[in-house]
């Protein structure tokens, strides 16, 4: 709050297709959880909380799940660059010769 940071953060668990992550017990009136709660309905259908489904955390899901990638094999940042580099390249492969 100090540093102006808009922070989103689920109260619960969110189903395919429902409008806001809520927590399934109510929560005390002006608690954290309330006000998040609320914040989170508010923001409606284009929220900043709601888009991070769209963009990149689907991949990693499919990476980690799909591909059975779970850790790197090699360490160090520089090794770790270029196995990542194959693991997306190997992921957008896949996905490109499914459209096709």
């Amino acid at each position: 709050k100090r540093r102006r940071i808009e922070g989103y953060i689920a109260t619960g668990r969110q189903k395919h297709g429902t409008k806001s992550a809520t927590a399934k017990k109510p929560s005390r009136a002006g608690s954290l959880i309330a006000r998040m709660s609320t914040k989170l309905k508010r923001a409606g259908y284009r929220s900043r909380y709601r888009l991070r489904k769209q963009i990149v955390e689907p991949v990693f899901g499919q990476i980690k799940q799909a591909r059975g990638f779970r850790q790197f094999l090699l360490r160090g940042i520089d090794k770790v660059k270029p196995e990542w580099a194959l693991i997306c390249t190997a992921h957008n492969l896949v996905k490109l010769a499914r459209a096709a």
